[in-house]
């Protein structure tokens, strides 16, 4: 573990990270695919590595087995900018992969390899660098970290640690295959609902958190359990965000999808961008919006991430062709 002086990271996550085996042929199921690539994967690995694309100190809160695919992981995790150092390995464990199909533009089954227990799910709280978690700009975690002990327990010493200091976030990023039944679910987000200041997910994902899919009532339903900024995403209507004083809606950046798998976490490491930046809301999901649909637009998640350029080009060309279109 590193010392209590360990270095202040603008983003620090915390959960899902392993290998993504993804198909290089479209169409097709992993029955009749031929060859594949392989990628860095994982929720919180991907979020973590769309932060370090904008240019963000990025670390990760994470496990992996002692094998091949371990190493791999953290070597590309440095190789993309993100910091391994909180990343533990667990030897009787083996590094998770995750296949995918690619049915475009809106069917991307996936395949979790993770018995019998994902590493990341085996991160105890004495793993856990409480000195990183305080002093960390932004602290990252997922709905699934919290589907398992010892991985739960270290969640929620964090989150005392962390004492609900300004982003600390929740991705709701529900997975029905990590839970015995959505209830179980939907208590363990409403107790980790009460330490954190920003959720963020889509309608199905909502209604597993707080009983609503209509987005305002859900918005409105997470900022009655205490968190600041509710942000809920509407697939092809765009994204809702809300305050306590405030209410952004901005329509979605449409491309043409190859892979929506990872247009969440890019969306996610964007988000945390514009927060940190200090921009208006609308502003943060014009650009969030834009980065998920531009790693849709491409095959892998990690490697997908887009870069604060590609996305403001987006944006100024659309602010140009909107000035055009008014004259």
């Amino acid at each position: 573990m590193t010392p209590p002086t360990a270095a202040q990271f603008d983003v620090l996550t915390f959960g899902r990270v392993g290998v993504d085996i993804y198909p290089l042929q479209d169409g097709v199921g992993l029955e009749d695919v031929e060859t594949f690539g392989k990628y860095l994967g994982g929720s919180a690995g991907n979020v973590a590595v769309a932060a370090a694309r904008h240019g963000r100190s990025a670390a990760l809160i994470s496990g992996t087995g002692d094998d091949p695919f371990g190493r791999y992981v953290k070597r590309e995790m440095e190789r993309l900018g993100v910091s391994s150092e909180y990343v533990v390995t667990i030897p009787e464990l083996q590094t998770p992969v995750t296949f995918c199909e690619i049915f475009p533009p809106d069917d991307f089954p996936l395949y979790f390899y993770r018995k019998p227990k994902a590493p990341d799910l085996a991160v105890a709280a004495e793993d856990v660098d409480l000195e990183a978690v305080k002093r960390s700009r932004i602290f990252w975690t997922t709905v699934t970290g919290l589907s398992e002990e010892p991985s739960r327990a270290a969640h929620h010493v964090a989150y005392a640690a962390r004492d609900r200091r300004a982003h600390t976030i929740l991705d709701l990023d529900y997975r029905p295959m990590f839970w015995a039944d959505p209830s179980e679910a939907t208590g363990e987000v409403g107790k980790a609902l009460e330490h954190v200041t920003v959720a963020v997910g889509n309608r199905e994902e909502c209604e597993v958190a707080v009983g609503e899919t209509e987005p305002m009532r859900a918005a409105d339903a997470l900022l009655e359990r205490g968190v600041e900024l509710a942000i809920v995403k509407q697939g092809p209507k765009g994204v809702l965000a809300k305050t306590r004083e405030e209410t952004v809606e901005v329509p979605p950046y449409t491309v043409d999808v190859v892979n929506g798998l990872g247009a969440g976490d890019s969306f996610g490491g964007a988000l945390c961008h514009g927060l940190l930046e200090g921009w208006d809301l609308e502003r943060v999901l014009r650009f969030a919006n834009v980065a998920g649909a531009l790693a849709a637009s491409r095959r892998e998640c990690s490697t997908a991430m887009p870069s604060t350029e590609e996305i403001q080009t987006v944006l100024d060309a659309a602010a140009e062709a909107a000035r055009d279109g008014g004259q």
